[in-house]
């Protein structure tokens, strides 16, 4: 549920006999009060998800190549102890 939609749902609630000016200073103390949390969008969470997945790759494909570096020192060591 989005800032927007949270303050539409907030502000359906509301007796209508509320001033405009009251239902803008509501609208706005919720939408305040989420930006304060520092929320983020699915969008950016997406992305952020997308660099993890590429990240994890690469320490996968790293890991890799020191266990077979590790393994060619020791086949090395064993040659010229």
């Amino acid at each position: 549920m989005s800032i927007k939609d949270l303050a539409s749902a907030v502000n359906a609630v509301l007796p209508q006999q509320l001033g405009e000016d009251l239902r803008k200073n509501v609208r706005s103390v919720v939408r305040s009060g989420f930006e304060n949390m520092e929320l983020v969008s699915r969008e950016e969470l997406e992305v952020q998800e997308q660099v993890l997945l590429k990240t994890r790759k690469k320490l996968e494909q790293l890991q890799e190549h020191v266990v077979l570096l590790e393994a060619r020192l020791d086949a090395l060591e064993s040659i010229n102890p």
